[in-house]
């Protein structure tokens, strides 16, 4: 399986997180690949709502099967910024972006989606929604000038399979508010096309 690595660490951490009650989604393309159509990617981006008095805990949580520096942690919360961890038998890289303090980051969280793994398993993960993984993705594929081939390969995807389940009015002032309407109608056109 194409994602089996990721998403079994993946889920070490999402444990974790619940375990301390910090909030959490998976984003970049992770998150376009369990909402789309599946690809190999290198990290995963989670955005999770960490704060400095969860710090011992979790580095204590961690520290056996991950590679996590304390003081880029707390650098990272205080600045509203990003780390890395590292799994240490795979060397597969996740990066942990902090959760911002502005009205966007607050309600990309609040629409967060559970995932089920499967139906067989208790397991969920939390995801970006698929609209708010839509607009990241053109957000990038914009400052890519418009070359990044994967971002709008994942956009096309998450579109192409949601396309009955999306809110095209949160979708359509998103994209409005982050200037990529255009981008986001030349998507859409060429998922009616196919």
């Amino acid at each position: 399986m194409i994602l089996g690595e990721p998403l079994l660490i993946t889920q070490l951490i999402a444990r974790i997180f619940q375990r301390f009650n910090i909030d959490y989604m998976i984003a970049g393309s992770l998150a376009s690949s369990l909402h789309g159509i599946p690809r190999a990617t290198h990290d995963v981006d989670i955005v999770a709502d960490i704060k400095l008095q969860h710090v011992e805990e979790l580095i204590g949580a961690l520290k056996n099967d991950f590679y996590i520096d304390q003081d880029l942690v707390k650098k990272a919360i205080k600045q509203s910024s990003s780390f890395n961890i590292i799994h240490l038998e795979t060397m597969f890289k996740i990066d942990i972006f902090i959760l911002g303090n502005d009205p966007n980051s607050k309600s990309e969280m609040d629409r967060r989606q559970s995932y089920q793994i499967s139906e067989t398993s208790n397991i969920e993960l939390f995801l970006a929604s698929a609209e708010d993984i839509i607009i990241r993705k053109l957000q990038w594929f914009e400052l890519s000038n418009r070359i990044s081939d994967r971002q709008w390969k994942d956009v096309i995807g998450v579109l192409s399979v949601k396309k009955d389940q999306l809110d095209y009015d949160y979708l359509d002032e998103a994209a409005r508010q982050w200037k990529v309407t255009e981008l986001l109608e030349l998507a859409m056109e060429e998922v009616e096309k196919n």
